[in-house]
């Protein structure tokens, strides 16, 4: 009987155990593997969180770190958007997405940098670490030290576009803190984050920020994925001079994201006449780190059963049709192919709202007017600035260089082509074509 009692209180000991066990488990593991957060961008004050601090692979989101570094070399005067870097092997060999210039190509700083924050491209992000800081490693470290600099103390890097990694890690919470140190720090740049589109030859590619042009007051940032992470997107909106920063990390797909973006930019514009009555979230510096490892959600989001796996190293949401036939290309590329028609509208279908009370969040694609991007040093007329009345020209020589070019909004705004017009808010928009009158002909009678 004793025996019996003390083999009873140890298999009670050891529940115990196991469920003390247990329990921590599941407190440091993130709910439905999805982590978001939402702050003001001017007072930094936290206004909705869940998972915000939990250790997260940042995906292509990494990309807001080297263009902050990139405008930091630029204002520390190491480099200028007219500065010209090369392609190298270790560039050229990135998986997608990217541009696929050859080894040896030369591309400016200025159209390196709009190449990486709307197409997303691998290859120029390692093309501008290796050209500001001589190796990738190097870079990294910078990016790495930087970050704590900022606060963001959970964030590692070991490369500088984010394709995978294991030592590649940031939070919910760093990415909001990047996102406002890039407004903060370098304001008059703000244009690089909000490029609705590229053209280079004639290829034409939206920026994979779907929220852009769709959702009223957006102007940012940056989208990410891969299998590991989910899906992953920083988000910024303005409306009445008020600016909000969202991130949303590990959604299931490119839809599920800017639904929750736009969902978490709603629910801060709109006012709350209980809100008094919730906690104060505090200020995003002070949201306490979790010690833990990041979820690999790579069985999740691309396992057998998806009936259509996401690709591991690329954003799948926004790349321009070339054949009129799909939303993506095979490749991923820019630099090999550019000879196919441009479609400057469509409706981006993976967004349609999963239920009836989103339908209203996200409008229809419209037309864009697109960036003009190319290899080789600035050229003398250049077609690719378009920055807002009284912000900063991207550079130097394109300061100088005369009037916007007729692919910038402001100019088209400014002297619509006869194929175009402006609306109520000064953008660009098609006029319908006036119809043939039909030809008259006219017998006239002579008198004798």
């Amino acid at each position: 009987m004793k025996f019996i009692r003390a083999q009873a209180v140890g298999i009670a000991a050891g529940s115990l155990v196991f469920g003390s066990i247990a329990a921590a488990v599941l407190a440091a593991t993130p709910a439905h593997a999805e982590a978001f957060i939402l702050i003001d961008a001017s007072s930094g004050k936290v206004l909705r969180a869940e998972n915000a601090t939990y250790p997260w692979y940042p995906a292509s989101t990494t990309k807001l770190m080297t263009l902050y570094m990139t405008l930091s070399a630029i204002r520390d005067h190491r480099i200028t958007f007219d500065t010209l870097f090369t392609v190298s092997r270790n560039a050229n060999a990135q998986s997608p997405t990217k541009m696929g210039f050859p080894v040896g190509t030369q591309v400016t700083v200025d159209n390196a940098l709009k190449m990486m924050m709307v197409k997303s491209a691998n290859d120029m992000a390692v093309m501008l670490a290796e050209g500001i800081s001589g190796s990738i490693d190097g870079f990294s470290q910078e990016m790495t030290d930087t970050a704590h600099r900022l606060g963001m103390t959970e964030t590692n890097y070991v490369n500088p576009n984010g394709l995978p990694a294991d030592g590649q890690i940031t939070s919910a919470r760093d990415l909001a803190m990047v996102a406002r140190a890039l407004m903060r720090d370098f304001p008059q740049y703000e244009f690089y984050w909000h490029i609705p589109a590229i053209k280079f030859g004639k290829r034409v590619v939206r920026n994979y920020n779907p929220l852009l042009g769709r959702y009223p007051g957006a102007n940012g940032m940056k989208t990410g994925f891969i299998c590991a992470s989910g899906f992953n997107m920083v988000a910024t909106a303005t409306r009445d001079n008020k600016t909000l920063i969202a991130v949303v990390l590990g959604a299931p797909s490119g839809a599920a994201r800017a639904i929750k973006a736009a969902e978490l930019l709603e629910s801060g514009f709109t006012q709350n006449p209980l809100a008094w009555l919730t906690p104060s979230l505090g200020s995003v510096e002070a949201l306490a780190p979790i010690d833990a490892t990041p979820p690999n959600l790579k069985d999740e989001m691309c396992g057998p059963h998806r009936k259509r796996p996401a690709a591991e190293d690329e954003d799948v949401d926004a790349d321009a049709s070339t054949d009129g036939d799909s939303a993506t290309t095979s490749d991923s590329t820019m630099g090999s192919s550019g000879d196919a028609t441009p479609h400057f509208s469509f409706l981006l279908s993976a967004l349609r709202a999963p239920t009836p009370k989103n339908l209203n969040l996200l409008s229809d694609a419209g037309p864009v007017t697109p960036t003009v991007v190319y290899t080789g040093p600035t050229r003398a007329q250049p077609d690719v600035a378009d920055t807002k009345p009284g912000h900063a020209k991207p550079s130097a020589t394109e300061a100088a260089a005369g009037p916007w070019s007729p692919l910038s909004s402001s100019a088209l705004a400014a002297s619509p082509p006869a194929a175009l017009g402006t609306d109520s808010s000064g953008i660009a928009v098609p006029l319908p074509r006036p119809r043939p009158r039909p030809h008259v002909h006219l017998k006239l009678q002579t008198t004798p």
